[in-house]
C-alpha cells in the first residue's frame, strides 16, 4: 500500500459537527497484502510511529479492524479496513498566532463558544496554514501578545468543526479535562445541534429523517457520499423540519443525531435537495425552476449576495464539563443568508400576485 491510500482527516474541511476529530488514519489493505502483525504493518505506514506506541493504542482500543477493536497479535488480511484513532487533539501542534477578530459569545476558565463567520477555515492544513480560527485562537489565548513572533502551542482544543463556508457556533475546550468531557458528549450524541439550511426543492412532509452511512466518495476523495447501512462509511442521522416553503427552495432546520463530515450537505444532496449555492454538491446551479432570463437573473443575484452554501449552525447545547450545568447558545442567522431568504419571500409573493386574476 502506498501513502496515497492513507485517508487523513486533514484532506477535508471537517464537516458539520464532525465527531471524527480524533480519527488519524483510515485505510483499506491491498488485495495482495501478505498476512503480518498489525503493529508491524502500521509502523511502516504511520509517520513517527513506534511499535510501543502502536501497541499501547491497540490495548487502549484505538485501533479498529473491520469496525472491531484489534488485538496485538492480529495478522492483517487483504481488504481489511483499518481505522487508527488518537486521544490527542490534532490541533495541539505549533501554529502561527495571528491577530484575527473572533466573535466570542461565551468564555470561562474551561471553555469558549465562538460564532464563526462563513469563509473562515477552522484549522490549519491543506494549504490553509494562516488565517484560520485556530491561528486566531492562538493569539487570543496568548499571555504576551506583543512578543508573539514564533509559532506557538495553543492552549485549547477543538471539540468539533464546521466547514469553511458554514457559519455558526463552535465550542472550544481550554483544558484537557474540558476537552475530553466535551468530546465524549459529542461521541455519545448527547449534545444539541440545530442548523438552518436553504435547500433546493420542496418536501412532501413537514418533517422527516435521513439516514444512510456517510463516507468518502469512492472515486472523488475530497467529497463524501451516502452508502447503504453497513456497507461503507459511518452511520449518519439527520432530522429535518420545514420552516418555510418557497416552491423552488425550502428553508429547513436540521438536527444532527450524528456528526459526520459534510453530513447535512451530502444527506440533502443524496435526497434531491442540494444546499442552495453549494458548489461541491451541485447546488450552485438552477436545480428547480425555469431557465427563463428573469428567474435566472434572480438566482444569480442570490448567489452573488451569498457566495457560499446556505448553512448556518444556529444552536448548540451541551453540559458544562465542570459545573454540570446545561448550556445553550444561539446564533442569529447571518446577514447574507437572511437577505437571500427575504429575497425569496418577495419573489414568491410577487409570483402569486401575478397569477391572481
Amino acid at each position: 500500500m502506498n501513502d496515497q491510500l492513507l485517508e487523513l482527516d486533514d484532506e477535508l474541511d471537517n464537516g458539520e459537527g464532525s465527531e471524527e476529530l480524533f480519527e488519524r488514519v483510515n485505510m483499506t489493505v491491498d488485495k495482495g497484502q501478505e498476512p503480518i502483525r498489525i503493529d508491524k504493518f502500521l509502523m511502516a505506514r504511520i509517520e513517527n510511529a513506534t511499535r510501543n506506541k502502536i501497541q499501547q493504542g491497540i490495548e487502549a482500543g484505538l485501533v479498529l479492524v473491520n469496525d472491531k477493536p484489534a488485538k496485538s497479535n492480529y495478522k492483517i488480511k487483504p481488504l481489511d479496513r483499518i481505522v487508527v484513532f488518537s486521544n490527542k487533539n490534532p490541533e495541539n501542534h505549533e501554529v502561527l498566532a495571528e491577530n484575527i477578530p473572533l466573535k466570542v459569545i461565551y468564555e470561562d476558565d474551561d471553555l469558549m463558544v465562538i460564532d464563526k463567520p462563513a469563509g473562515m477555515v477552522v484549522h490549519p492544513g491543506c494549504g490553509n496554514y494562516t488565517g484560520t480560527l485556530v491561528n486566531g485562537l492562538a493569539y487570543y489565548l496568548a499571555e504576551d501578545k506583543e512578543n508573539i513572533t514564533d509559532p506557538v502551542m495553543p492552549r485549547m482544543g477543538l471539540v468539533h468543526r464546521i466547514d469553511k463556508n458554514t457559519s455558526g457556533l463552535l465550542v472550544i475546550g481550554k483544558t484537557d479535562q474540558a476537552l475530553n468531557h466535551l468530546a465524549n458528549q459529542f461521541a455519545e450524541h448527547t449534545t444539541q445541534r440545530r442548523y438552518i439550511a436553504l435547500v433546493w426543492g420542496d418536501f412532501e412532509e413537514d418533517e422527516g429523517t435521513y439516514t444512510g452511512h456517510v463516507g468518502r466518495h469512492q472515486r472523488f476523495r475530497k467529497i463524501m457520499d451516502v452508502y447503504p447501512d453497513g456497507d461503507y462509511g459511518k452511520e449518519a442521522i439527520t432530522h429535518y423540519k420545514v420552516l418555510e416553503r418557497f416552491n423552488y427552495v425550502t428553508l429547513i432546520e436540521c438536527r444532527l443525531e450524528t456528526g459526520r463530515t459534510h453530513q447535512i450537505r451530502v444527506h440533502m444532496q443524496h435526497n434531491g435537495h442540494s444546499l442552495f449555492n453549494d458548489d461541491t454538491y451541485g447546488g450552485n446551479r438552477i436545480v428547480k425552476g425555469t431557465i427563463f432570463a428573469k428567474y435566472k437573473q434572480f438566482i444569480d443575484n442570490c448567489f452573488e449576495i451569498m457566495p457560499r452554501h446556505a448553512l448556518h449552525a444556529r444552536t448548540l447545547g451541551f453540559v458544562h464539563p465542570r459545573t454540570g450545568e446545561q448550556m445553550h447558545f444561539e446564533s442569529p442567522v447571518p446577514e447574507d443568508l437572511a437577505t437571500v431568504v427575504e429575497r425569496w419571500r418577495r419573489y414568491i409573493a410577487g409570483s402569486k400576485q401575478i397569477q391572481v386574476p
